[in-house]
């Protein structure tokens, strides 16, 4: 038989005829399904869950054999699509449905996180009677896009990028359906880089094995990395964001940036980017740069790092790597201060060491007749009843009387704001 055999084409795409119709076939998440274990066992007891993972790590699948192991009426729901008034109705026909015994409904709600608040509190009235249970899928952290009142009535549960292993068992039935040879279609070199391409997202996996497919006969085989990348229309699949190649880079790119020399880290960005590096990584460490190694030695690096991320989220690639240069520039040739990082480093450790201190009482609230009575706020000095805006007290706990955590340097702003204390402390009354 020839490596490629001319399938019947599919009705489905092969993501979907290959998603996993039983928990034994769910690949990559095996921590998961042992916290799932109890409910899988008596899904009665399976409560409302918020499956929060990243792109094609099996969220949507999941949701079915959940649903298909508890027996449950199942409901697939997009959030994009779903309206406050639809989600009513569906709350208001689960709950009749169950009082005339016809069994739970189980709702899956994929890409939860783009439901509004008015929406996700419709959701409330029916997860907490129990007339439906709520399975969201989201690739955004739960705690910033839902509100508490819904959290506080599910359970979260956190799925992981599939690992190789199970991207490659994947690859593996992929080929297999295609009637490819999985073990001629690749070379070994195109093989590491597919994977790496894909990301841990089975579903990003299989597309493109169809992609793959399609070209397996006129080209000859085994497919090279350079073929991938004409393929699948990538400039570059060296670049792996899990391998050294990616850490070194980025290393690179942040000590070059520490290191004041902008021509090595517009470098290091325009190699991340044409790797295909995520853009939003990169602003987001520059922002982390800006209060780590360039501090108040310029306060306003740190504002135009933020602003870099913003532009970076609301631009877009390609232009975003424009802003992702000035942002790049800027913190290299500002001034540099790591005074902030390392007086928050010496503060943990003392708190680590110390524990609860007792607060100064004359620094307590004395907001109820109790706190006044036990002398709260008595002795407090108001900083601006000083000639220079400053009136000399202890702020510390009695034990840490005299502690130094943060020193300023003689870099940029931060010998204006050392001199600025030393004049103001200066003058006592």
């Amino acid at each position: 038989m020839d490596l490629f055999e001319m399938a019947v084409p599919a009705d489905r795409p092969l993501a979907e005829k290959l998603r996993p119709k039983r928990l034994e076939d769910f690949a990559g998440q095996g921590d998961i399904l042992k916290v799932l274990k109890p409910f899988i066992e008596n899904p009665q007891l399976l409560p409302n869950l918020i499956l929060w993972g990243p792109p094609g790590c099996g969220k949507t699948t999941l949701a079915r054999i959940l649903a298909e192991n508890s027996g449950a009426n199942f409901i697939n729901l997009n959030a994009v699509e779903t309206g406050a008034k639809e989600i009513r109705e569906l709350g208001e026909r689960a709950h009749y449905r169950k009082l005339q015994g016809h069994g739970q409904t189980l709702v899956f709600i994929d890409e939860i996180h783009r439901l509004n608040r008015a929406q996700q509190d419709v959701l409330l009235p029916f997860t907490e009677a129990g007339d439906f249970t709520l399975i969201g899928a989201t690739t955004e952290n739960p705690s910033y896009e839902l509100n508490s009142a819904l959290l506080s009535r599910s359970r979260v549960i956190v799925l992981h990028r599939l690992p190789e292993a199970s991207l490659d068992e994947i690859f593996r039935r992929g080929c297999a359906e295609l009637k490819l040879d999985p073990d001629q279609l690749l070379s070994e070199n195109a093989k590491a880089a597919f994977l790496n391409f894909v990301d841990g997202d089975a579903r990003k996996l299989l597309t493109s094995l169809e992609s793959l497919s399609a070209h397996a006969q006129t080209r000859p085989l085994p497919l090279e990395p350079q073929d991938l990348a004409e393929i699948l229309q990538k400039p570059s699949l060296r670049y792996d964001k899990k391998s050294d190649e990616h850490y070194d880079t980025i290393s690179a790119f942040i000590k070059s940036v520490r290191g004041s020399d902008p021509d090595a880290a517009i470098y290091y960005l325009a190699r991340m980017l044409a790797g295909g590096e995520d853009p939003v990584f990169i602003a987001r460490r520059l922002v982390i740069l800006a209060s780590e190694d360039v501090g108040n030695a310029d306060p306003r690096g740190l504002q135009v790092a933020v602003g870099g991320l913003q532009a970076v989220e609301l631009v877009g690639m390609p232009e975003a790597a424009i802003s992702l240069a000035q942002v790049t520039t800027y913190l290299s040739c500002a001034p540099k201060s790591n005074a902030s990082y390392m007086a928050l480093k010496a503060a943990q450790a003392e708190v680590e060491s110390s524990g609860t201190l007792e607060i100064p009482t004359a620094l307590r609230s004395a907001r109820t007749k109790l706190a006044k009575d036990l002398g709260y706020g008595q002795g407090y000095k108001y900083a601006h009843d000083g000639v220079t805006g400053w009136q000399p007290m202890a702020f510390l706990p009695e034990k840490l009387r005299g502690k130094k955590f943060f020193e300023l340097s003689d870099h940029g702003f931060e010998k204006t704001m050392r001199q600025y204390l030393d004049w103001m402390k200066g003058k006592k009354e």
